[in-house]
């Protein structure tokens, strides 16, 4: 029998008048791997910190194994900004920076300690190449300089930081909150390869699908306010949550038919129901209970607005070359972006992702050559920094302060109510002062005032950060109907995967390569240096989720989108010559060289029937 690490007893949580999570129940066992998937704004972070100890439950019990180790990793970590990366492992729940921190004093003769003991420790705990061991988690995680001081750096770079730490203390249990925001692809690899194969135990929350379905055995899922448990990964709970939902939709059905009849009957009984017909009164309120307390409403996200016309001229970069001091972020790059492109941009953090499409909207200025932007180009930009709001301001207003009345999909107008109620804000929510949202609501109303705007070429740098997993899938819906461009920054390889089309590959000292596919065939191809044929997997929509899946064969590649915006515009050139030839023929006229221009009519026609033919062939794909 497995031990048990933790149980959980009729935990509730509420803030203010708004109820978060009752009376959820589950236990944690050895070797669990457990990822724990539930909407935002419903308390995931906040369970979490209740379990580490950070925060207390209005109700409910809390039990660990008796001196269980655990490591915890919040989504904000905060430490002395005096402290560097080193001194913040060093200082961590560990034996190793004990005895070392136990050594050091010894040599300073401090009184108290004693040097041979503290060597005894230092060999017991195999701490004399304990920073040799930092560095190198360290740098899997992409922080090179570990004396730099935790004050200097990013919050990306703090959260890796105190991921090297809880790694470094070696626990018994880790929870994780989001431990794949701000990590590069390779860094969020290798932590998916760490953890798959140690034998920790672990609750997390991720939104990384592919990252639960490689790492997880177990799920659990907190579903109006009530928890299930899947013994499988992801793939597995995907399936067997669609069942149970198909079964709840059979048994609510079946219910709403019960409880008709029985209100009919209720409606014709006009005196007091008494004697003989109690328990049918009785039975009639238990199955209306029953009925309530099946909720599939399960509101999602709606993304129903339309991108405004582009024209087919979108961006050509010149020769464009970007550095800070000696580190070369762009040599030369020159590129002619093609209407309905959809490029992903990869690389390792600090090689210039993010610069790159500050350029290409003017944010920043490259240092030589040049971009040349359509006329027709609306972008909108969606940033991993978050939209610059008043925290002090309630949603409503931060919205109303953009515009008053919102105009999308060919003329529709909304109220700004209206609109935030298309991104799950309620009335009551949209009453919320912004300091107050969850960092997955702040995602959704950053993304909200990036589409009320109707662009038509939209920038997402890192949007899979704080989105949960029911709303990135409805967002990937969204954006594989776009009739627009897009350039997304993403280590999230299945968001990649679903939406784009080729890919900018980032490999530092200013080298950009393009790649033609989606991420799994540049990994494929990156790990046996050769083009792998990629099979398909049939997707199975399950309320905005989507299995893994790579490249659709009746989808457009990025070389037939090409193709097609070429046949498009040679199909307009021969249209219009063969036009100009009919008013020649038609107008009575001697002509000259009638031999040579009725060749050239027959040979226009031909063209035009075989690229007619290869347009309506690719215009099947979506």
């Amino acid at each position: 029998m497995a031990t048990s690490y933790l149980q959980i007893e009729q935990l509730t949580k509420s803030h203010g008048d708004r109820m978060l999570f009752s009376d959820v129940t589950f236990g944690i066992n050895e070797g669990d791997k457990i990822g724990l998937i539930a909407k935002n704004g419903t308390g995931k972070t906040t369970l979490l910190s209740i379990l580490a100890g950070r925060e207390s439950a209005d109700s409910g019990t809390v039990t660990f194994k008796k001196d269980l180790r655990v490591g915890y990793l919040e989504q904000t970590p905060v430490f002395n900004p005096e402290l560097t990366a080193l001194e913040v492992c060093l200082n961590g729940n560990n034996t190793q920076g004990q005895a070392i921190a136990e050594y050091e004093s010894a040599l300073a003769n401090t009184p108290g300690t004693d040097l041979v003991e503290a060597m005894a420790k230092m060999d017991a705990a195999s701490a004399w190449d304990f920073d040799e061991k930092i560095k190198q988690v360290l740098g899997k995680l992409g922080i090179d300089n570990i004396n730099q001081k935790t004050g200097q750096m990013s919050g990306g770079q703090i959260k890796r930081v105190a991921m090297a730490r809880v790694i470094l203390d070696e626990p018994e249990l880790i929870i994780l909150d989001e431990p794949t925001n701000h990590l590069d692809i390779g860094a969020i690899e290798w932590l998916e390869d760490y953890l798959k194969s140690s034998r920790v135990t672990l609750l997390m929350v991720t939104h990384d699908r592919y990252f639960l379905d490689r790492v997880t055995n177990k799920i659990i899922e907190i579903d109006n306010r009530k928890i299930y448990t899947y013994q499988g990964d992801y793939s597995y709970y995907l399936e067997k949550r669609q069942q149970r939902i198909e079964s709840m939709t059979a048994e609510k059905a079946k219910i709403q038919n019960t409880l008709r009849r029985e209100l009919q009957w209720m409606r014709r009984q006009p005196q007091a129901r008494g004697g003989k017909a109690k328990f049918r009164i009785d039975a009639y309120h238990s199955l209306e209970s029953r009925h309530n307390q099946i909720n599939l409403q399960d509101k999602q996200l709606e993304l129903g607005v339309k991108s405004a016309y582009i024209g087919s001229k979108i961006f050509e970069a010149r020769n464009v070359c970007k550095s800070y001091g000696e580190k070369k972020l762009l040599d030369n790059f020159s590129y002619t972006f093609a209407r309905y492109e959809r490029v992903g941009i990869i690389g390792h953090n600090g090689v210039g992702k993010s610069t790159f499409i500050k350029m290409l909207q003017g944010i920043i200025k490259p240092d030589s050559g040049s971009w040349d932007i359509g006329e027709t180009v609306k972008f909108g930009y969606y940033s991993q920094e978050g939209i610059n709001l008043d925290s002090r301001k309630k949603v409503i207003d931060a919205v109303t302060d953009f515009a008053e009345e919102i105009v999308i999909n060919n003329g529709v107008h909304y109220s700004p109510m209206q609109f935030l109620q298309h991104f799950l804000f309620s009335p009551a929510d949209q009453q919320k002062y912004i300091d107050k949202l969850s960092g997955g609501e702040k995602a959704r109303l950053h993304l909200a005032l990036v589409l009320m705007r109707s662009p038509n070429f939209l920038i997402l740098d890192e949007p899979t950060n704080d989105l949960d997993i029911v709303t990135l899938g409805i967002l990937e819906d969204y954006l594989e109907s776009f009739k627009g461009c897009l350039i997304v920054v993403s280590h999230d390889r299945f968001f990649l995967d679903s939406i784009v089309d080729h890919l900018f590959v980032f490999e530092g000292d200013g080298i950009v390569r393009d790649f033609p596919g989606n991420y799994t065939e540049y990994r494929a191809q990156k790990t046996s240096d050769t083009k792998v044929n990629i099979p398909i997997k049939k997707e199975t929509a399950t309320s905005g989720n989507k299995p893994q899946r790579v490249r659709n064969e009746n989808k457009m590649t990025f070389k037939e989108r090409k193709e097609f915006q070429e046949l498009t515009d040679e199909i307009d050139q021969l249209t219009r010559e063969c036009n100009q030839m009919d008013i020649i023929f038609q107008s009575g006229e001697a002509i000259a060289d009638i031999d040579k221009l009725a060749l050239r009519y027959q040979q226009i026609k031909d063209l035009l029937d075989e690229k007619e033919m290869r347009w309506l062939e690719l215009s099947e794909k979506s």
